[in-house]
């Protein structure tokens, strides 16, 4: 397509390159082949904006969110593959898509004594993914994942009992050593959180002996 410009009695040409949509996604997944994730992006949303109605367009807009979670871009990558299941729900790529959801979750998971929000996240991605497609790859793939989202929420739940202990808020501690117990039963801490249990029911019942024979004194 060319362009015919005039100014001051001028006569410039300016040729715009319109590359086709095939010709626009094969440079896309040639650069994100290569790594070059960033510059795959810019031909993936020129297939968006200039061919909306390309069979090519859901190519685009997965290859979009690989792209961001390839750049750990997790936020932006949740996103787009979000918009992907919302307007293909029955694509074939679903189950990769809500493994990737989960992904993004699970490598925003810190050590147990951080913030479990992103494992949290990623239980309820993954398992989402299980129930719709128990039997797809990305389901098995993600079961171990799963395990150490429990493990981590477990372990954390406990840190925190463990810290209450510590600073004599035995009630407080009671009380996440038996969730440990009631939430997360297969994951090793039992008989930790058992022990845990009856140091702290001794504690509170030491308190509650002292007062009553403080009362009785007062009396």
């Amino acid at each position: 397509m060319t362009t015919v410009l005039f100014c001051n009695g001028c006569l410039w040409t300016k040729v715009k390159e319109e590359k086709t949509a095939q010709e626009l996604a094969d440079e896309g997944m040639y650069e994100f082949n290569k790594g070059n994730y960033q510059y795959s992006l810019e031909f993936f949303e020129k297939i968006k904006d200039w061919y909306p109605f390309s069979d090519l367009v859901i190519v685009a807009e997965l290859k979009i969110a690989d792209a961001h979670y390839n750049l750990k871009e997790y936020e932006e990558a949740v996103v787009a593959y979000e918009q992907f299941e919302s307007l293909h729900p029955n694509n074939e790529q679903i189950p990769y898509v809500l493994y990737q959801i989960g992904m993004c979750f699970y490598e925003q998971m810190g050590s147990v004594d951080r913030d479990q929000t992103p494992a949290r996240k990623t239980l309820h991605a993954f398992q989402k993914l299980g129930r719709r497609y128990p039997d797809s790859e990305y389901a098995l793939k993600a079961e171990c994942k799963v395990r150490e989202c429990i493990k981590s929420l477990a372990e954390n739940e406990f840190a925190i009992g463990l810290f209450y202990y510590k600073t004599k808020r035995y009630k407080a501690a009671l009380n996440r050593f038996k969730a440990v117990i009631s939430n997360y039963p297969d994951v090793g801490l039992n008989l930790d959180a058992m022990k845990n249990i009856a140091a702290c029911e001794s504690k509170l019942e030491n308190i509650q002996a002292k007062l009553s024979s403080k009362d009785k004194k007062i009396d």
